[in-house]
């Protein structure tokens, strides 16, 4: 059976696209390396809670141990992007954490493990335009635990937005301003109508009657 069930502790036929190594010298340094690659980690998980789970699988007794952690990073934000390095002392606890942390659950995720052929620096940075990592520019689902919609999709969103308010703009007696400030609406001055010779008549008359009303007040 053993040419049926592939061993846990096996590394991916991934290859690093930065490294200007042959498949052979890869092959060479996987099998010594004491590094892995963790994967698939939510944006809120911890250096801590990758210590705590990953220490399961040392050997103190042996010299063994956890060298370092690398939290991933985004190039821009310098925030966590879902991965990270863990270093040990020996090559034989990274086959261990392979075989028995690679698939289980943190932060209700499953963490993905993989032999790494050594960390240098500025590999702790995303590689994707945004800034974080490549999987997640051309994310189309919502994913909470790795900052909701992917990198496009949040500009398509954006976008579609934007098309909206334009489009309520261009409709007569839109509210929607595009973003603008709000301004008071300015009322139209009122026009006053000019006077006539028969304005004139009128307050005339008025003027007669209101002379009468006093003479019939002081008779009284």
């Amino acid at each position: 059976m053993s040419h049926v069930v592939q061993p846990l502790d096996q590394p991916s036929n991934y290859k690093d696209s930065q490294a200007r190594v042959d498949r052979q010298k890869q092959t060479d340094l996987l099998a010594t390396s004491t590094t892995l690659y963790v994967g698939n980690l939510s944006f809120f998980t911890t250096e801590e809670q990758i210590y705590e789970i990953f220490s399961k699988c040392t050997s103190i007794e042996t010299g063994g141990g956890i060298k370092r952690i690398i939290m991933g990073l985004d190039r821009n934000t310098r925030t966590p992007c879902g991965f990270c390095f863990v270093e040990y002392y020996t090559h034989e606890e990274a086959l261990a954490s392979m075989r028995y942390v690679s698939g289980t659950k943190l932060d209700e995720r499953i963490i993905r493990c993989d032999l790494d052929m050594g960390y240098k620096d500025g590999r702790q940075f995303g590689r994707g335009k945004s800034g974080g990592q490549v999987r997640d520019e051309h994310r189309q689902d919502y994913d909470p635990g790795r900052g909701g919609w992917g990198a496009q999709a949040q500009i398509d969103r954006r976008r579609e937005v934007e098309e909206r308010y334009a489009d309520a703009q261009d409709v007569p007696g839109a509210v929607a301003g595009g973003g603008e400030e709000w301004k008071e609406p300015q009322s139209s001055p009122t026009k006053k109508r000019g006077r006539s010779p028969d304005d004139e008549g009128d307050d005339e008359g008025t003027r007669q009657k209101a002379k009468m009303d006093e003479g019939d007040a002081e008779s009284l």
